[in-house]
């Protein structure tokens, strides 16, 4: 197949590296640099090159945060038969423009990034595909990511804001608040180092999606709730309540079961 994939970020690279031995690969990013260490792939220096190279697939890699503009952009160069394709952590608006441009989609989720996955033993990882894709565009997806042993989900649009309100805005807002309260000391502990590294890592993403993954109206709710079982903890640390405390770890031990 000829894929083409829009932007060389860290996702970006991986899926010029993934396909690139088993398919005809070319690829496009504003930073050129970005593109020097490539092989066995062809490397655009402008869109207009694109409509040369003929693609039947288009995988928009670029930053979640210029996703629909990108898509504007090389759409001009792109055969009618090319499916789109996007990546991204949160599909809101997505649904409704790829049926206002009325052509073939599909729209995947890898449930990992570089800063935490080991991008060459990704088993145990997951990855979700949307539903309302194309048929012929989920059987290659499904395929691709069965083929690196990933754990494959399927959720609409809707549903899947709402898993990875759940799934990335919990733990992201978790993270946030244990780096809002650090200070500038060391702290010796196995479980303090993990979870600073954890939030290292999570700081180091770029910012435009740290904040859309936050402002998905899901995550709110999922914040509430975090303020109101901090509510609850303070609330028996307070009263020194041992029997409290323990129904309190009991359940918590019971929900991560």
């Amino acid at each position: 197949m000829k894929i083409f994939i829009l932007g060389a970020g860290r996702m970006g690279t991986w899926l010029v590296e993934e396909f690139c031995h088993d398919h005809d690969v070319a690829v496009y990013d504003n930073d050129r640099k970005k593109l020097k260490y490539f092989f066995n792939v062809t490397r655009f220096l402008n869109l207009e090159e694109v409509k040369d190279f003929q693609p039947e697939l288009i995988i928009n890699a670029v930053n979640l945060q210029n996703t629909i503009n990108a898509f504007d952009e090389v759409l001009p160069y792109l055969p009618k038969n090319c499916m789109l394709s996007d990546i991204t952590s949160v599909k809101r608006g997505l649904y409704d423009y790829y049926k206002k441009i009325g052509r073939k989609f599909v729209s995947t989720h890898p449930m990992f990034g570089p800063t935490f996955a080991n991008i060459r033993d990704l088993r145990d990882e997951n990855a979700i595909i949307i539903k309302e894709s194309d048929e012929k565009g989920k059987n290659f997806f499904k395929e691709f990511y069965k083929n690196l042993h990933l754990n494959i989900y399927e959720y609409t649009f809707k549903e899947h804001d709402e898993i990875t309100a759940y799934s990335l805005g919990t733990p992201f807002s978790s993270s946030l608040v244990f780096a809002a309260c650090m200070k500038k000391q060391e702290a010796p502990g196995t479980t303090f180092k993990k979870h600073k590294d954890i939030a290292k890592g999570l700081l180091s993403e770029d910012d435009y999606l740290l904040s859309e993954i936050l402002f998905n109206p899901h995550t709110l709710k999922q914040i509430e709730k975090i303020n109101s079982q901090l509510s609850y903890l303070t609330h028996i640390i307070r009263g020194r309540d041992y029997e409290e405390m323990k129904k309190f770890l009991n359940r918590l031990r019971s929900n991560i079961e």
